[in-house]
């Protein structure tokens, strides 16, 4: 059986991450397990296939989990110093839309820049693994065989991307050591209907930029009509904060429908939105398509659901469709300092397989850099 100071369980954002960390900075001997045959599958089909390393806005208030832990992991590794770290490894990132960092080429820009600093590290692939047991040493077990470590390091991921190899493997080794767990839920993805909203999936491939109020929070990107309900960047990210109840859609934010009490045009013409939609619209709330000026206080009152509408998703698109997950090690079990589990001295959680995840736009991936750069440091003293 062979042993080496540090196993780390998974070859994705935060795994590849925290080994390159340990070898520019330490001598210890590492290896990482990785039951694909390739390393960072997920990492490489984000974005597009450009990855969305982060945001130009980062700051705890765009996560969902423990404000400690996700403060923790942003003030040791900020998006300045993420973004620094993979200009001096070549990359130079692109800003889209004003707001997120994408690579100017392709995924394998990044997956690069780590493989390339973590050389040195045994990168066991195609270990499908199996359990965690014992402590100092813990002994991993693979369909491989077994291994030895002092320290091991779960960066195994969520539950979302099945086709990527994704499982529950790290709660099972959490609940192995009486750890609390969170069970995996779709995040950032897509919204169903309850049958008096099945309007909206006539407009499938409609999109526009919407306002999104859910459970608190304000958020502001494309919406996007889809066969199954609604999805697009602002829902993807509303689907975070929602579990149940009523989300409220604006679905003309900023614009200011007083101006129209003199228009002579329909309401459809008049407002500054697909026509099919509008159509589509106006016959949900039962108002007729008439002149603006002939709308009466019954018609406003209508009308004005267009910047508040009002509605009770039935779910989510499910796993197959998210983007990520919510749930994941509880984080009162982890030392935010260290990421360490605070019941199991020398074992971490890093990643998604911790219960933090952030809005869609680069924000998880930020959290998986940011908590392995702490769970290293922790590592090597």
């Amino acid at each position: 059986m062979k042993h080496y100071d540090v196993i780390i369980l998974g070859a994705g954002a935060s795994g590849l991450m925290c080994a390159a960390q340990l070898r520019q900075n330490s001598s210890l001997s590492i290896a990482i397990i990785e039951g694909n045959n390739r390393p960072a599958l997920k990492l490489k089909a984000s974005g597009g296939g450009k990855c969305n390393l982060t945001n130009v806005e980062v700051d705890e208030t765009h996560f969902l989990g423990d404000e400690r832990l996700v403060l923790s992991a942003l003030s040791t590794f900020s998006q300045k110093k993420l973004l620094d770290y993979f200009k001096a490894g070549g990359l130079r990132p692109v800003i889209r839309k004003e707001r997120y960092y994408f690579c100017p080429k392709s995924s394998d820009e990044v997956i690069s820049i780590l493989l390339g600093k973590a050389a040195g590290t045994d990168l066991l692939l195609g270990h499908k693994i199996l359990s965690v047991e014992g402590k100092n040493p813990f002994v991993v077990t693979t369909d491989k065989g077994k291994f030895q470590a002092c320290r091991v390091v779960v960066a195994t991921g969520g539950a979302s991307y099945k086709e990527l190899g994704a499982s529950d493997i790290g709660l099972k080794i959490a609940q192995h050591y009486d750890i609390k767990t969170i069970p995996f839920s779709p995040a950032l993805v897509g919204l169903t209907l309850q049958p008096k909203e099945f309007w909206m999936k006539e407009l499938s491939g409609i999109s526009f930029p919407a306002r999104i109020h859910v459970a608190g929070k304000t958020l502001d990107e494309d919406l996007l009509f889809a066969h199954k309900g609604i999805s697009g960047l602002v829902v993807l990210s509303a689907s975070l904060y929602w579990h149940r109840g009523e989300i409220v859609i604006d679905f003309l934010p900023d614009f200011e429908l007083n101006t129209l009490k003199y228009e002579k045009k329909s309401v459809s013409t008049a407002i500054p939105l697909p026509k099919r939609f509008m159509k589509a619209f106006l016959e949900a709330v039962g108002l007729e398509d008439k002149a603006c000026n002939r709308l009466d206080s019954q018609d406003w009152e209508k009308l004005i659901r267009i910047r508040q509408y009002a509605m009770a998703p039935s779910g989510t698109f499910g796993f197959s469709k998210a983007e990520a997950c919510r749930g994941g090690v509880a984080c009162e079990e982890i030392d935010p300092l260290t990421m360490e589990s605070t019941k199991i001295k020398g074992l971490y959680f890093i990643g998604e397989t911790v219960d933090v995840t952030g809005e869609l736009g680069g924000y998880n991936f930020q959290w998986a850099f940011s908590s392995a750069v702490v769970c290293s440091i922790s590592v090597m003293l």
